[in-house]
């Protein structure tokens, strides 16, 4: 495929959905949706109703019918479930999930890449987080069987990914392998995933994606291009002022006086290393303008990805009240971003944006009481008689620290998996009364999305974007 000159980030839990990634794409750039949490996605907008008929459309398109009919008829409500009616959520990933649950992660995956690529003919991506490894090859199958051109993937080292790539295009057994916390040099623990456990259709041999992966340092990139298990097609290279989670400085951590971890020179990447590698390169964090992309270009690279600027676009995931709160900040120049070394479930610094009534707010943090139901960053430990167990830093204190873990880890953690679902416009409901508050991040350059603001107040497109990104000019009627 042409390689595109503007990624566009695949951000939170969707975020980056379909409509954002369908958008990007039409415009000969690469679309990519967020590939965490789909199955949870698929269902809310089941309970919803599913009322413009998307979710019926690409389900009828899954060439397992079957299969699909089964998901339609578990979560789809009619009209819509009542406002202050919980979801109903499917169970937590497990080492050996249900059948049931990895269907819905099959046809999650496909929906969502099915959707983005509808109407165009031009290549769509899907991004991963690594860490989040239970569901990865059923979420790479149910996308591959939709056609997506490019897997990209960060917040861990996937060395495993590209053969899993190479046997799931072939409909063959693939195995991951799982962290567990304490496993012993002869314990191993891997999840598989037979495709013809659940596609016995003819088994023409899929289109194998190209794989990115997401990497912070130049090491990491020749550590991957060295020892993982197929072939490695490019890198995206995210600095520490990119949005979402960020790789934790090198050495010691020390934190700046307002409690913001510390990058410093070990935590830059170098070029000319990553340029021997030989394949090609694209830089993230704090390069969504137009002087940006130039400088990337001249950098060697073959482009940016951008994420700040889509997040708060027109076809963005974000729920209204959100976006247009951050938007406002921007122009009034209030709003913050912080990079929260405690946030995040997964121990890796987690960058907040201030907005009102999500938990950015003190307040709002400390009234919701500690639940861990959905489990997508919980950490696999191995239990006393040599089993896989659970625990989360964001669940009960007390329920933490009777599964060993230490009662400090559990201070400021957030349940990021209810909040950012809750930032896409699914919250929870609680006893048919609280709702879950959402969170939302950006990357340290907030502000950069100034340049896209209208005069008239009316909202910024996708392709507003990267026209402005790649003709080197604002908008007709907004700043430049």
């Amino acid at each position: 495929m042409t390689l595109p000159q503007i990624i566009q980030g695949g951000m939170g839990v969707g975020i980056s959905n379909w409509r954002l990634a369908n958008a990007v794409s039409r415009q000969g750039q690469l679309g990519v949706v967020s590939g965490t949490a789909l199955d949870q996605l698929l269902v809310r907008r089941l309970q919803d109703g599913d009322l413009d008929g998307h979710m019926r459309r690409a389900l009828d398109a899954f060439p397992l019918v079957s299969m699909a009919e089964r998901v339609w008829h578990r979560y789809y409500i009619a009209g819509g479930k009542p406002e202050r009616h919980a979801y109903v959520t499917p169970p937590q990933h497990v080492l050996d999930s249900p059948r049931a649950l990895i269907e819905l992660v099959i046809v999650a995956n496909f929906v969502e890449v099915f959707l983005a690529r509808e109407g165009h003919s031009h290549p769509v991506g899907i991004n991963y987080l690594e860490k989040i490894q239970l569901p990865h090859l059923a979420s790479l199958y149910g996308a591959m069987l939709a056609g997506v051109a490019v897997v990209l993937m960060g917040a861990g080292i996937p060395l495993k990914i590209p053969g899993a790539l190479d046997r799931l295009a072939l409909h063959e057994v693939a195995t991951y392998p799982l962290h567990v916390t304490g496993a012993q040099p002869d314990d191993h623990f891997a999840v598989t995933f037979d495709p013809r456990d659940h596609n016995t259709e003819a088994l023409t041999p899929l289109t194998r994606p190209m794989f990115l992966a997401i990497i912070s340092s130049d090491v990491l990139g020749l550590t991957l291009q060295r020892k993982a298990n197929g072939r490695v097609d490019g890198f995206i290279v995210e600095g520490p002022t990119a949005g979402g989670h960020n790789a934790p400085p090198r050495g010691k951590l020390q934190l700046t006086s307002t409690g913001e971890p510390v990058y410093g020179d070990r935590d830059q990447v170098d070029l000319v290393k990553l340029r021997a590698l030989g394949v090609p390169f694209w830089l993230a964090g704090g390069f969504g303008s137009p002087d940006k992309l130039s400088a990337a270009l001249a950098l060697g690279a073959a482009g940016v990805q951008v994420g700040t600027a889509f997040a708060l676009c027109a076809e963005s995931g974000m729920r209204a009240d959100y976006r247009t709160a951050l938007l406002r900040g921007l122009a009034s120049e209030e709003s913050r971003v912080f990079t929260d070394p405690l946030a995040s479930p997964t121990g890796f610094p987690f960058k907040v944006a201030d907005v009102p009534g999500s938990l950015s707010d003190p307040e709002v943090y400390a009234a919701r009481p500690r639940i861990c139901d959905l489990g997508y960053l919980r950490e696999a430990y191995r239990a006393d008689d040599g089993s896989v167990a659970w625990r989360c830093p964001a669940e009960p204190v007390n329920l933490y620290a009777s599964k060993g873990g230490a009662a400090g880890e559990t201070l400021g953690r957030k349940c990021i998996c209810n909040a950012l679902i809750a930032t896409a416009g699914y919250p929870q409901v609680r006893a048919s009364k609280s709702v879950e508050s959402g969170i939302v991040t950006s990357g340290d350059d907030l502000s950069s999305a100034l340049q896209f603001l209208r005069a008239d107040g009316a909202d910024y497109t996708a392709a507003d974007v990267i026209a402005a990104l790649q003709a080197g000019g604002g908008l007709p009627g907004g700043s430049t």
